[in-house]
């Protein structure tokens, strides 16, 4: 293939070519901050008009990378910037977007046979059958097209339009210019160019991860019954199951903090945003600063195939997010009408449902046809997830509802973020897009402001509504997990609206759970309640999440953490990097002590368990590469949850009057307390690890053959730097690392122009393995140490590694 328009090399030559090479980067920023004054006339000739063929227009940008291959990507429009977005992530990450863009566009079982798995990150679909089915229907009805052509501010901004149609040219003329190198995807049939509404369905399946999304198993397999007899699901099962479902996600999580002046050193705001993300596939982070002159400057983190930067800073502003404890769906409980399983009765008139037939391409096969059944209410659902049957009977049907079906302002938000001058206008931002599905916002800002907001995109789902219109499934699902089951049979049981909503059947602005201004705002994905301990947050809807409830170790110990920063005050930007590795084990503090003890009183101890006692009694309590006894007590301690309930595992309750200190004290009398320590010691002697074996020596990754170890603990330990590794002792130990910390952001401001900040994207910044990107930051948290970012231009142009891009198209 061609090569690229322009690449100058690394610098690392003589000092006069390092000179030219700046000069010529100010040289081509001088000319785009030019161009940004000409007319925009060829802009504005394609505004809001999704093209359905691969992207053209001779759009170009200018691209500085700095170290560890982080873009500038400077543009004169939002076309041209999406251009430069879409060709840097493309050159980054091609192999994994172009498996996204199959997914979305309903061709896995066409390339990868209907049976495998996809990769889990833009849906819950087990086999690429079910994503192709449910993917080819959301294509059929032409309902990313519908939503693209919703004028602002229900549907998305002209400006995010021209970003997502710049983005496509761009990825497209970086596949038309350059050689794929990555082995994942190199000469492979199934990479190809792209379109506008190829970019605008990927962020429509991220927009449904937790409604549709989640159920996509349920709504392509649910077909009329037959003549065999299906009963009702067990309500209380149903419950459990749900509540489990929907306490928390298994692949992302996150936590976030945003410091007032009032604790900082010199009155300025600070934020740590910690997100955990998988660290594979295509819900991986990539890092970027995106500028047009005058108009937009914004450093960050976008989810790959995205336009905007999602989490990240600016020269007055920086924001993260945490997933949410909202529930973004609910279901229909349906009264079918006695003479036809497919028509489903509302105030006792019949309704009948929409039958959609949906063909897939099969590699070596026939196309495979099914058919799914819509309502007014959403598609019919018959499970979400293989532990919450849903069965459709002669008489009952379920069907789930998604308001962020019709959401694509997501990166309405995200741009807006991009653009906010203090915490205020980010609140405006998101009382005016209302685009975020399933996160919180923490932010704060040069003038030291915070701020927490759990605004996202909801059924409204009152209180009183459920108790009104829940059927008897409902009134035990709702209080546990915040999954409501309405009577679909009553008209009078509709969500209704809000007035400030900007689309029917959600929550406004003024229902959302916020906090301004205080010293703290911390969140680790519980609920709202206790985004500062001491100022609980009140009075929402259950479906947004739970008050007066248990908290989870990485919430308690976090809390703990920034309360005692909060009240030492002086904070800088290096006490949010030391909180970043402090590795503390929540569980270890509260548990390891009483462990130790209760083992050294076994009576009848083995060699092995005795060493086992000395051992804990002497762990650090973190998860440091380098602490000895941390992997004993992640092993035992997994076991002991796994057999212990929660009620049991500690003799002094919950209280919600001491929520951050409860519930204490181990329950060592528990039967499954020796029986979890005896296998711990004797999983770790069968996979030949000792038991004071330093944590870094078996978890681990491997990169092109070295072993880099990992820092960090698994959620149940409660620690902030999360990591989730898979556990193979014939490997070694925890090998591999499934989710966890991934884009980490610490910013503040001093009295200069340029924000201070400190980055680290742990998976680093490509997945192609012979980048050299592709592990670079790996090194650097396994080592705790940072990326200083350059924001400014003078910290741009004084990169060591300078290097710049002029990208464009050829026609």
């Amino acid at each position: 293939m061609d090569q690229p328009a322009f690449t100058a090399v690394p610098l690392g030559g003589t000092l006069l070519f390092r000179t030219r090479l700046r000069r010529l980067a100010l040289t081509l920023t001088a000319l785009v901050t030019a161009a940004a004054a000409l007319p925009q006339a060829a802009a504005a000739d394609s505004r809001d008009r999704p093209d359905r063929h691969p992207s053209g227009g001779g759009l170009s940008a200018v691209i500085r990378y700095t170290e560890h291959g982080i873009p500038h990507i400077v543009a004169r429009d939002y076309a041209s910037l999406g251009f430069g977005n879409g060709w840097a992530q493309a050159a980054d990450q091609v192999c994994v977007l172009a498996d996204g863009f199959l997914t979305v566009r309903g061709e896995r079982s066409r390339y990868f046979g209907p049976d495998a798995a996809p990769d889990g990150s833009l849906s819950s679909a087990t086999k690429n059958l079910s994503s192709d089915l449910y993917f080819r229907g959301v294509r059929d009805a032409g309902t990313v097209e519908k939503l693209l052509a919703t004028p602002a501010p229900a549907g998305a901004g002209r400006q995010v339009k021209e970003l997502m149609r710049g983005w496509a040219a761009g990825y497209n003329a970086w596949l038309k210019q350059n050689r794929i190198t990555d082995p994942a995807c190199r000469n492979a049939d199934w990479v190809g160019p792209v379109t506008t509404l190829d970019v605008a369905r990927r962020g429509f399946a991220v927009s449904v991860l937790g409604g549709q999304g989640r159920g996509i198993d349920g709504i392509t397999a649910a077909q009329p019954p037959g003549t065999s007899l299906v009963g009702a699901p067990d309500a209380a099962r149903t419950a459990e199951a749900a509540q489990e479902l929907f306490a928390g996600n298994a692949d992302m999580g996150s936590n976030a903090v945003a410091f007032g002046g009032g604790t900082t050193a010199n009155g300025r705001g600070l934020l740590i945003g910690n997100p955990h993300y998988p660290w594979q596939g295509g819900r991986r982070f990539w890092q970027s600063q995106q500028t047009i002159p005058g108009e937009l400057n914004v450093s960050g983190s976008s989810l790959l195939g995205t336009a905007v930067v999602n989490i990240g800073f600016n020269d007055k502003v920086a924001w993260s997010h945490t997933v949410a404890t909202g529930v973004t769906l609910n279901l229909h409980q349906l009264t079918l009408d006695p003479a036809d399983p497919t028509a489903y009765l509302v105030d006792g008139r019949p309704e009948p449902m929409t039958k959609r037939t949906v063909s897939v391409p099969v590699k070596d096969g026939a196309p495979v046809s099914r058919t799914q059944w819509w309502t007014r209410y959403g598609p019919v659902v018959t499970s979400l997830g293989p532990t919450l049957p849903l069965p459709w009977s002669a008489t009952t049907a379920y069907t789930l509802n998604d308001p962020n079906a019709t959401n694509l302002r997501g990166s309405d938000t995200a741009l807006a973020f991009g653009k906010a001058r203090s915490t205020g206008d980010m609140v405006k931002a998101l009382g005016r897009t209302q685009g975020l599905p399933w996160v919180n916002t923490i932010a704060a800002d040069s003038k030291g402001h915070t701020l927490f907001s759990q605004s996202q995109v909801l059924p409204r789902i009152t209180d009183e509504l459920a108790q009104r219109c829940s059927t008897p499934l409902g009134k035990v699902t709702y209080p546990a997990s915040g999954v409501a089951v309405l009577d679909g049979s009553r008209g009078d049981c509709a969500l209704g609206s809000d007035k400030d909503a900007v689309q029917p059947g959600i929550f406004g602005p003024s229902k959302m759970p916020t906090l301004k201004d205080a010293p703290y705002a911390e969140n680790s994905n519980d609920s709202a309640w206790l985004a500062n301990a001491d100022h609980p947050l009140t009075g929402y809807e259950r479906v947004f999440g739970t008050v007066g409830t248990p908290r989870s170790l990485r919430t308690r110990g976090g809390i703990e953490d920034v309360a005692a920063m909060a009240d030492k005050g002086r904070l800088t930007v290096l006490d949010l990097q030391k909180q970043q590795f402090a590795n503390r084990a929540p569980a270890g503090d509260l548990a390891a002590a009483d462990t130790a003890k209760a083992c050294a009183a076994l009576p009848g101890r083995s060699a092995d368990l005795a060493q086992a006692c000395d051992v804990l009694a002497a762990w650090d309590r973190t998860m440091n590469t380098g602490s000895r006894g941390a992997l004993l007590f992640d092993r035992f301690w997994r076991g002991l949850t796994a057999r212990v309930p929660t009620a049991q595992l500690w003799t002094v309750p919950f209280s919600a009057a001491d929520p951050v200190r409860t519930p204490n004290t181990l329950n060592t009398a528990s039967p499954g307390f020796a029986q979890a320590l005896t296998a711990a010691v004797a999983e770790l002697r069968t996979a030949g690890i000792p038991l004071d074996a330093p944590l870094g020596e078996h978890q681990f990754v491997v990169r092109n053959g070295k072993r880099i170890p990992v820092p960090g603990g698994t959620e149940g330990l409660g620690v902030w730097n999360k990591v989730e590794p898979v556990w193979n002792p014939a490997g070694g130990g925890y090998t591999e690392v499934v989710t966890g910390s991934s884009h980490i952001q610490t910013v503040g401001w001093n009295s200069g122009p340029c924000p201070v900040a400190r980055t680290l994207l742990t998976y680093s910044q490509s997945s192609n393995p012979t980048s050299p990107y592709y592990s670079d930051q790996t090194e650097l948290f396994s080592s705790e140490r940072w990326v200083r970012s350059r924001f400014c231009e003078r910290d741009i142009l004084r990169s060591p590694e300078l290097r710049v891009v002029w990208a464009r198209e050829r026609r």
